[in-house]
C-alpha cells in the first residue's frame, strides 16, 4: 500500500515441528480412525502433515500395502517398515510443512492412481475446501484428491471453519472428514 506495509497472510505460517504438539492426543486418534479406513494390498496416498505423519505411524502395523507420500513425516515413519512400500512424490521441499511440491511432484501424480488419499489442512470450509499457506499446496492436494477414489481429511476440531490463509483446494463432491469429538 503507498506509504505503507501490508502483510501477505493474516497469520504467519507454523512449522511441522510447532505443529505436531498441537492437539496432539486429538491427530493421534484422527489417525487411529482414519486407519481402519485402509485395507491389505491397498494403494494409500498421503499428504505432508503432522496429523497425517501420526497416521503413517499407525500405518506401521500394515501389511501389503502400498503408500505415496509426498511427507518427510510418512516417509521417517514407514522407511524401516518391510511390509510397505514406500514411494516418494519429490519435488521441492517446503522447509514449513516438510512436504515436496511443484512440477515434479504433479508429474510423479499423474502416473499413478490410489485406493484412498488422507489430506492434511490448515483449515477447512465447507463454501470453499481444504485452505494452505501456499498455492502450490492447493494445486497438489486437488490433483491428489483427483487421483484416489476414496478422499479423507483429516483435520481437528480447532480447524474446521478456520481461515488462517487465503489459498484453497476444492473438494471433489464426496469426500469423508476425520475429526475429533470436539467438532
Amino acid at each position: 500500500t503507498y506509504g505503507g506495509a501490508m502483510a501477505l497472510t493474516a497469520h504467519p505460517e507454523a512449522s511441522l515441528r510447532q505443529r505436531t504438539g498441537e492437539a496432539f492426543e486429538e491427530k493421534r486418534a484422527i489417525a487411529r480412525r482414519a486407519a481402519i479406513e485402509v485395507r491389505a494390498g491397498e494403494t494409500v496416498l498421503l499428504d505432508a502433515g503432522s496429523t497425517v505423519g501420526a497416521l503413517a505411524h499407525e500405518l506401521r502395523s500394515a501389511k501389503e500395502l502400498t503408500v505415496a507420500t509426498t511427507g518427510l513425516t510418512a516417509l521417517q515413519e514407514l522407511s524401516d517398515v518391510e511390509t510397505v512400500h514406500v514411494e516418494c512424490l519429490g519435488g521441492t521441499l517446503r522447509p514449513l510443512s516438510q512436504g515436496f511440491v511443484g512440477p515434479l511432484t504433479e508429474a510423479a501424480l499423474e502416473r499413478m492412481t490410489f485406493d484412498r488419499v488422507f489430506l492434511g489442512t490448515d483449515g477447512i470450509s465447507p463454501e470453499h475446501g481444504i485452505c494452505e499457506a501456499d498455492l502450490r499446496q492447493t494445486r497438489l492436494k486437488e490433483l491428489m484428491a483427483r487421483r484416489a477414489d476414496h478422499v479423507y481429511v483429516l483435520a481437528h476440531a480447532a480447524k474446521l471453519g478456520r481461515r488462517p490463509f487465503h489459498a484453497w483446494a476444492k473438494l471433489p463432491a464426496d469426500w469423508t472428514l476425520v475429526t475429533d469429538d470436539d467438532a
